[in-house]
């Protein structure tokens, strides 16, 4: 069963359908008879996103915009399938991500090289490309309306050099891809929301991610979306928690800096310790085995970024 969310400003999360329930969310926006996309999962997300906009009385003829955070493969993967079937939508990407979606290969090989070829088939199939005239690409300060609706793209790199957040205007609200964190929606308790970092590979840059926090922060938005998942409110306490995992989590990295062959697994077991700390500290109603299960890809993933990280700054 794959649902979706419904908040205020005409904004729903979509599950995407991609690995478990709610990692994974597609964002839709509707203003008026027109809608717009954040971010796209996989191309398993297909049949939700036309489920959704079914279910709100729009056509694939009535989006006008899919906007990516950025092009990792959990969130631009199914941009070129949803393309292929929104006739009169238009993309928009990063100018470092723009080439990507033109021409998926590298950013195939890419993730080839994180998973593996099997697994990285399993989870994505095959990314199809976006027709270079559809592509817009949104460097800072970019801006295109839905409906008369005005969206403001802000670079914001740290997690990836080819990462936007995306302020629209007539909620005052973020849409943060990646940039903002994790906030699984299984951690809530009694309406308080949880943050966690992802320094997923190959470009996370600890200075970089602070100061798109802040900037983000500045602009003192009642809601931020993030792709997993959902509405993140009580914005400023939230960045806050990531300032402090951000640096909890460069520590790490630089406590392992010089663990040889062990370095992989101390990474690993170092993110499972500072879950476990966020658990105390939030009071998370779920054993340890729930929670490595939960976090089962990020523990891994953020793992992997800090290892590149290393690499990157040695």
């Amino acid at each position: 069963m794959h649902s979706s969310i419904d908040y205020a400003h005409g904004i729903s999360a979509i599950d995407a359908g991609f690995e478990r329930p709610m990692l994974d969310a597609v964002h839709l926006v509707v203003e008026g008879d027109r809608a717009a996309i954040v971010d796209t999962g996989s191309n398993d997300s297909l049949p939700h996103v036309l489920a959704a906009l079914e279910a709100r009385g729009l056509t694939p003829a009535q989006v006008d915009w899919v906007m990516l955070t950025h092009v990792h493969l959990d969130h631009a993967g199914g941009a070129g399938l949803l393309m292929s079937k929104f006739p009169n939508a238009r993309l928009t990407v990063h100018p470092r991500g723009a080439r990507h979606m033109i021409d998926p290969a590298r950013l195939t090989a890419a993730t080839i090289e994180v998973y593996g070829e099997e697994e990285a088939r399993r989870m994505y199939g095959t990314v199809v490309p976006v027709p270079a005239e559809r592509v817009v690409e949104t460097p800072d300060g970019a801006t295109v309306s839905l409906n008369g609706r005005r969206f403001e793209f802000l670079d914001t790199p740290g997690h990836a050099r080819h990462h936007v957040c995306i302020v629209d205007e007539r909620s005052g609200h973020v849409f943060a891809g990646d940039t903002f964190g994790l906030s699984y929606r299984e951690l809530d308790r009694g309406g308080r929301q949880s943050i966690f970092p992802s320094t997923t590979p190959v470009q996370f840059d600890p200075p970089a991610l602070h100061a798109s926090i802040d900037r983000l922060l500045a602009r003192d938005p009642g809601a931020i979306y993030v792709t997993h998942f959902g509405q993140v409110t009580d914005v400023q306490r939230r960045g806050e928690d990531l300032h402090r995992l951000i640096d909890a989590h460069a520590r790490l990295a630089l406590d392992c800096r010089d663990a040889g062959e062990a370095r992989a697994e101390r990474l690993r077991e170092g993110i499972r310790e500072l879950l476990r700390e966020e658990g105390r500290r939030n009071d998370w109603a779920m054993s340890e085995a729930q929670l490595f299960d939960l976090f089962k890809i990020d523990i891994v993933l953020n793992a992997d970024g800090l290892a590149a990280w290393l690499d990157a700054t040695a």
